[in-house]
């Protein structure tokens, strides 16, 4: 229930204070090309946060949701959202790519989401101002935009959340002063937090950088600033697993796995009996008498491995895996960073797949089931692929993982 929370409470009245774009069309030609099911180009302009980067699983961020989303809503559209996000930047760096970034692409429509950047380094002046440039930039080629207020933050001497209300308040200004709609995607998180606070921090990897189900929360609250309409991305699973693994078996190279054990037994006679000539060669991660906190240090080997591995197999055990109902801040965060480093930094540079506890025990206790929601909550908000025991399945490990790796 709780992963499903967020969606129940940003599409009620708080929903009020968030979109204060929703109540007229403020985006004429975005929403009359959609209706139309024309041709729709997007570049959503921002840090990391727009970038994609491992909190999502690597391979996409909240401006390839709201693609899907609008998408879902226009289905004979063509709706194309370019991400131009990047790691460390603030209004400064988005004005000095905008020609390059943003304006060539010749978008219908620029979302730009700062602050979390330059509230430790922009003052709010320049803030300000380099706002209003590329707001009047975009508009230059004909382009709608939409300014968005940054994701919820946990709050840290690095960056306190009421400096980042002051950033977030300034954006509004800046908003009411250029006649610029304004997607408050901070006061969704708020609405979540103040309804229950752990639902809020299952929405983030890490105090600054939100996972793939705030991402949704993101896209979602932005898809209905455009649109006026409400749109549900709970149903997205990750892009296809293992596409470099089966591009390594398809040139007939060695398939490097590192797998946490005891599924590094199992995962090449998985491998090898969908494709019979495969080479793998499988490493095993420890697992036994280890703590979510040596998984979690263990994991920062991955990548700086020599060579990198084409799969990475994370299988948790289920005795350290947290309870959903009461996870500490370190099992949130020893299990979350776990993942993390098992990706790449940025874009996804080598195939990661997740074993649901369930796959090595049929039988569970309500605690151990428990655990096993926590897993299955934690994997999907990261967006890795998930393999799980079917309902009813009676198979051992291997089976389950010849059967998946055979659809």
């Amino acid at each position: 229930m709780r992963q499903l929370l967020w969606t129940s409470i940003v599409a009620g009245s708080v929903m009020g204070s968030v979109l204060m774009a929703a109540e007229k069309d403020v985006f004429p030609k975005t929403n009359a090309k959609l209706a139309a099911n024309e041709a729709v180009k997007i570049v959503c302009l921002g840090d990391s946060v727009t970038g994609i980067y491992y909190h999502t699983g690597g391979m996409r961020a909240y401006p390839e949701m709201i693609a899907i989303g609008l998408q879902k809503l226009h289905p004979e559209a063509k709706v194309t959202a370019i991400n131009a996000g990047i790691s460390g930047q603030s209004t400064v760096n988005g004005l000095a790519r905008l020609e390059k970034d943003v304006l060539a692409h010749q978008p219908d429509l620029v979302t730009i989401m700062f602050g979390l950047n330059d509230m430790v380094r922009v003052s709010p002046d320049d803030y300000q101002a380099n706002l209003k440039i590329m707001i009047d930039r975009c508009r230059g080629i004909g382009a709608e935009v939409l300014l968005c207020t940054p994701n919820g933050i946990i709050d840290s001497p690095a960056r306190p959340q009421p400096k980042l209300e002051e950033y977030n308040q300034l954006m509004r200004d800046v908003g009411q002063q250029t006649k610029t709609p304004v997607c408050d995607v901070y006061a969704a998180y708020q609405a979540v937090k103040q309804a229950d606070p752990l639902a809020f921090r299952l929405l983030c990897s890490d105090p600054f950088h939100p996972n793939m189900d705030g991402h949704k929360l993101n896209a979602e609250v932005i898809c209905k600033t455009i649109t006026g309409k409400d749109v549900s991305l709970n149903d997205v699973g990750p892009p296809p697993a293992l596409a470099r693994t089966r591009k390594v078996i398809e040139a007939k190279q060695p398939v490097r796995v590192f797998a946490m054990t005891p599924i590094d037994q199992w995962i090449g006679p998985a491998i090898k009996a969908k494709y019979p000539d495969a080479q793998v060669e499988v490493t095993a991660w420890p697992t036994k008498d280890q703590s979510l906190p040596k998984l979690h240090e263990a994991a920062k080997a991955i990548r700086q491995m020599n060579p990198k591995p084409d799969l990475v197999v994370l299988a948790i055990p289920l005795e350290i895996t947290p309870l959903l109902s009461k996870p500490s801040e370190d099992d949130i965060n020893n299990y979350t960073w776990t993942m993390n480093y098992a990706l790449s930094f940025a874009l996804q540079e080598w195939d990661v797949i997740a074993i649901a506890p369930s796959v090595l025990q049929e039988k569970m206790t309500s605690e151990e089931l428990d655990r096993e929601a926590f897993a299955r909550r934690m994997i999907n908000a990261q967006h890795l692929d998930l393999i799980a025991r079917p309902e009813g399945s009676p198979d051992d490990a291997a089976t389950i993982l010849k059967k998946c790796f055979a659809r």
